[in-house]
């Protein structure tokens, strides 16, 4: 699977997981930050996308720490997953 497409499968499943209707995958842009001033999402947006990352690509946050880097962007999601084997 191309970075690009793994790029918008995070996206898609970002908007499902999060029930952002009004968001498209284009709206959010790979190196946005995710929480605070970028997207805005918090600690329970972070919990949500923690099951969400599991159940679209089978891949567990172990801990805390590593929740935080990967949910940085999408960049970093991207980075993470294929970090795990997603997408080789």
């Amino acid at each position: 699977m191309s970075k690009s497409v793994l790029h918008d499968r995070v996206k898609k499943m970002i908007i499902e997981e999060l029930k952002l209707e009004d968001m498209r995958p284009e709206d959010i842009g790979d190196d946005v930050p995710l929480f605070g001033e970028g997207l805005g999402l918090d600690s329970i947006d972070a919990l949500t996308l923690v099951v969400g990352i599991d159940k679209a690509f089978g891949v567990k946050i172990k801990d805390e720490g590593t929740g935080t880097q990967a949910f940085r962007s999408v960049d970093a999601m991207v980075e993470f997953l294929r970090s795990q084997g997603v997408g080789d």
